[in-house]
This record gives structure tokens, C-alpha cells and sequence, in this order.
């Protein structure tokens, strides 16, 4: 078998895209000529330019495609500190898995393709990489956008009723209240007098009632809190990826048009 074939099977099993019989994987290893390491890591690009200069950098890591994406895989990352991962890695979008065995290596890749969708698509000199061990908890709650939104319909239903300005002021409070462990602390967060805060938090208090004093009930809120924000976020953003797609294709047509039409003698 062909070295860079072997290569890509080998990537295409570790990746979870390819059923391996027992003992398979140590035989696309061999072919491949790439030792399978106790512990790796993926790294998702947001282009393919100077992939393999970028795989040689890297401890010679695998490489491979995903629907259309170019990835790595980065053997031994305790070799490949976060600050040679930094280096390798800026000014171009990229996302970094987290540190994962060989076994696990799809899951690694699984979230870092989900920050690089995340992630806004710039390029330039000051454009560092995003790494999933910098975004686990919002991963975590994102992981499922159904259950992201019943957890928020389940505990943050009594600022419905409110305008979206007192909805959102109420939110922020509790959230800083939350965080902070009081109206002092969340007065600083916020940028505002303890006052303002206690005021609020009476507010907040009338509609939630006395299931606030309940730590279970505060834990379920922040993450009803977090879950909400970051969903808002999500969607802003790829409301705003599909309006630029849009305007790409727009900007395409009259193009496209126009040329038929010389071809046609129009």
C-alpha cells in the first residue's frame, strides 16, 4: 500500500471514520510509518496552505481531511508546549483539540472542528489559534442546543414576562450576583452602586421566589444564564456568517450573468 494512503486510512480510523478490525490499526501504523503515540491532539485548519510544513513543525504530525477540512494530528503534546503550538500556528485560523489517547482521537478533532465553526474567520499577523482547553465549560453547555434551550425555557421563564431591557438587566445582575457571591462583588462586575444591585436583586427575588436560596437552584440558574448568552452569541454569529455568504453569492451572480449574456451575444 502506498505510504500516503496508508497515511490517510490511518488518519481516517483514528478519526473514527474508518472501522478497523483488532489489531488493524497497529497494521495502517506500520504502513503508514507513523508510530501511534500514548497521547495526541488535533489540530483543525481554517485553510490547507502549508499544511505539511505545518505537520513537520509539529512533531510530524498525521495529515488528513474532514468534509473539506485539512487536520492534524499532533502526536506526543506534552512534547509540543502551547507556546510552540502558538508559534506554528499564528496568523491563521485554527482551532486546537484537547489532549486525548490514541483511543480518543475523535473526540479531540469532534471539538475542534465545532470552535473552529465558532471561531470568527480572520486571518492576518495578530490571528492566534483557539484552543478547546480555553473553552470547555461553554463547550460543554453548547454540546447540545436543544437542551441548551429547555434548560433556559425551565429556569429563566419568569423574565419572560418582562420587556427585552429589563429582561436583559435582571439577567446580568443575577448572572454577576451569581458569580460573585454577593451585591458588592456583583456592584464591581457590573460596573454599578451596591444599590443599584440590591434593588434588582429584590426584583429578581419576587420572580424567582424562595428557590433562590437553594444551591442546586443557583447552580441550574448560572448555567440556564450561561446557556442563553452563549446560544445568543452562536446564532448572532452564524446569522452573521450566512448574511456574508449571501452577500458573496449576490456579488457572484451579476458576475456570472453577465458573462452568459457576452457568451450569447447579448
Amino acid at each position: 500500500m502506498p505510504v500516503a494512503r496508508a497515511r490517510q486510512d490511518l488518519f481516517d480510523a483514528l478519526a473514527g471514520r474508518r472501522d478497523v478490525p483488532e489489531g488493524g490499526l497497529a497494521e495502517l501504523a506500520r504502513a503508514a510509518g507513523w508510530p501511534i503515540p500514548d497521547t495526541l491532539q488535533a489540530v483543525v485548519l481554517g485553510t490547507p496552505a502549508e499544511a505539511p510544513q505545518l505537520a513537520a513543525a509539529l512533531g510530524h504530525a498525521l495529515i488528513g481531511t474532514v468534509d473539506g477540512d485539512t487536520c492534524l494530528f499532533v502526536p506526543d503534546p506534552a512534547t509540543q508546549t502551547r507556546a510552540r503550538l502558538e508559534a506554528a500556528l499564528k496568523g491563521r485560523a485554527a482551532a486546537v483539540g484537547h489532549v486525548v489517547s490514541a483511543t480518543e482521537a475523535a473526540s479531540s478533532l469532534r471539538w475542534g472542528r465545532y470552535l473552529l465553526t465558532l471561531a470568527p474567520s480572520r486571518v492576518g499577523p495578530d490571528v492566534r489559534p483557539a484552543f478547546v482547553d480555553d473553552h470547555l465549560s461553554a463547550l460543554l453547555l453548547l454540546q447540545d442546543e436543544s437542551l441548551a434551550d429547555a434548560l433556559t425555557a425551565r429556569w429563566l421563564g419568569p423574565l419572560d414576562e418582562l420587556t427585552p431591557r429589563q429582561s436583559e438587566r435582571l439577567e446580568v445582575t443575577l448572572l454577576a450576583w451569581l458569580e460573585g457571591g454577593g451585591a458588592p462583588e456583583a456592584a464591581k462586575l457590573l460596573h454599578v452602586h451596591p444599590q443599584t444591585v440590591r434593588y434588582r436583586l429584590r426584583q429578581i427575588e419576587k420572580l424567582f421566589g424562595p428557590a433562590l436560596r437553594d444551591p442546586r437552584t443557583r447552580f441550574e440558574l448560572e448555567m440556564a444564564l450561561r446557556s442563553r448568552r452563549l446560544m445568543a452569541h452562536v446564532r448572532s454569529f452564524r446569522a452573521r456568517a450566512g448574511r456574508r455568504a449571501r452577500g458573496v453569492t449576490s456579488a457572484i451572480r451579476p458576475l456570472g450573468m453577465a458573462r452568459e449574456a457576452r457568451v450569447n451575444g447579448l
